[in-house]
């Protein structure tokens, strides 16, 4: 990762602090905590993924306009779902439609996914992207699965 700038690796691993802080707290902390931990991270989930959408969107904004016209409506799709499923996700559980351990799942699951469009970004995205996606995706969505099975 030393050749990611500084600025986005270090707040890129720094984004990991609080899905890592609720999955401490659900490992280590007493019975009461676990369904707090387990609700803030998968709000935490969501607002992440929601903020990777942002990006996609901002990646496909900033493309070379011959490409925004040609063969970019994949990514502008792309940049709306991980909103559009932290809602549906986090709504169902809200409304009690869905227990929190399949919120966390699909959540994180979702950070999995969603590095075959990160890979597809390929020269649009900084030549750094995916060495920086890669592994934050990876860690984010498997503490968040772990939590679902804390």
């Amino acid at each position: 990762m030393r050749d990611i700038p500084r600025w986005p690796r270090l707040l890129g691993l720094a984004g990991l602090l609080p899905q890592f802080a609720c999955l401490a707290a659900a490992l280590f902390g007493p019975d009461e905590w676990k369904n707090t931990a387990a609700g803030i991270a998968a709000i935490y989930a969501g607002l992440v993924f929601t903020f990777l959408g942002g990006a996609w969107w901002g990646i496909a904004a900033g493309a070379p306009a011959a490409e925004r016209r040609s063969g970019l409506a994949w990514l502008w799709i792309a940049a709306v779902l991980p909103s559009l499923i932290a809602f549906g996700c986090l709504g169902a559980w809200a409304g009690g439609m869905l227990p929190l351990e399949p919120v966390l799942i699909m959540l994180g699951a979702g950070f999995w996914i969603a590095l075959g469009v990160d890979s597809r970004i390929g020269a649009l995205g900084p030549r750094w992207w995916m060495r920086l996606r890669a592994p934050l995706s990876i860690a984010l969505g498997g503490a968040t699965m772990l939590i679902a099975m804390v």
